[in-house]
């Protein structure tokens, strides 16, 4: 008896249920992991009971010394959910702008946004004094806003009229980050002493990280994802031709506002504490499309649990595969992200010819 079109949709959404509990469940394995690891290993169950232990109304007897409790709690955890958070960001920004201009080769940083986060963390860097804003280096206020003010050059340099033309948006991103590229790269070469400090931040670490940073951070982000999230059906329909979408009722230029706005907004916030690391937004998108399906409905909460996972295990072996050294992320996720890059331009160039 042939399958019925019904069943063989609710056999895949059954399937991409079962898929987010499992990656959840996976996230919360990987966190415990990760936070176990280090130069002072710690069980995996005392660490998973020292987590436990502070959540409301469950109680574990303390069979464990207090400064094992500091390196979880004060130490590593910051770092694993600072990880976390910008993993799920990256992924999920990466996936709402391949959606919206229909090419899989599309990132976060398509339209400026590293190259502005990065001028602005290197004037930081080299301002005379080191100012401190509500607990927080300047660094970090600096890029976060030079993300968002060569964004909105980018926007106004490719408004024309009422419209936003994706391909002039995207020639504007590249005119300006190519300009903004060089400018960094001349202060780099004037920062003497201070160059170091510079080109680490910018390959992207989370060695500093600290609850103070995520409470400045996860506003941002959780705003963000959540309007992607709702209109995740809308961006279905942008897969079609515009003015396909048009006659289906979709306000196509406010849509494109909105979800340039958020996705910009989320990828500002995840470089401006920890440098801008490359690719996640590119290959864990794909990947998951790869996987599960084009149905952003679901490809976006996918992309965020799966992003997540991918970026705490790469920071794991940034922090432990040359310990006591620490490799910079961007080296570890241009290593997976360049051959996947690849492997992507490859099959779009079989699809085209």
């Amino acid at each position: 008896m042939p399958i019925s079109p019904t069943h063989t949709y609710l056999s895949g959404r059954r399937r991409r249920v079962i898929s987010l509990l499992g990656l959840a469940a996976a996230l919360i394995a990987v966190i415990a992991l990760a936070t176990s690891t280090g130069s002072v290993h710690i069980p995996f169950s005392t660490t998973f009971s020292i987590m436990l232990d502070r959540l409301p109304f469950v109680d574990i007897t303390q069979n464990w010394q207090s400064v094992i409790a500091t390196i979880v709690l004060d130490i590593r955890l910051p770092r694993v959910i600072l990880a976390g958070l910008v993993g799920a960001a990256l992924a999920t920004a990466g996936a709402t702008y391949q959606g919206l201009f229909r090419n899989p080769l599309a990132d976060p940083y398509l339209i400026g946004v590293a190259q502005g986060a990065s001028l602005g963390a290197v004037i930081g860097f080299l301002l005379p004094v080191a100012w401190n804003i509500a607990g927080f280096s300047l660094i970090p206020l600096l890029a976060f806003a030079g993300a968002l003010l060569a964004t909105v050059t980018v926007y106004l340099l490719a408004r024309v009229g009422k419209t936003l033309p994706v391909t002039t948006l995207i020639l504007a991103g590249v005119a300006l980050s190519a300009l903004l590229g060089s400018i960094v790269s001349y202060l780099i070469i004037s920062s003497g002493e201070k160059m170091h400090g510079i080109i680490f931040w910018l390959m992207g670490s989370f060695s500093l990280s600290q609850w103070s940073e995520i409470t400045v951070v996860l506003p941002y982000i959780a705003v963000g994802t959540a309007i992607i999230l709702i209109f995740a059906r809308l961006l279905n329909v942008m897969q079609l031709d515009e003015e396909q979408a048009q006659q289906l009722g979709v306000n196509v230029e406010k849509l494109k506002l909105i979800l340039l706005a958020a996705a910009t907004l989320i990828t500002a916030a995840s470089v401006s504490f920890v440098g801008t690391i490359g690719f996640v937004g590119i290959i864990i998108p794909h990947a998951v499309r790869l996987i599960w399906g084009a149905d952003h409905r679901f490809l976006l909460p996918l992309a965020v649990l799966t992003g997540a996972i991918f970026m705490i295990l790469t920071d794991l072996v940034a922090r432990t595969v040359l310990a006591p050294t620490e490799i910079p992320i961007g080296v570890i996720t241009a290593i997976c992200g360049a051959p996947f890059f690849l492997y992507l331009l490859r099959r779009r160039k079989k699809a085209i010819f």
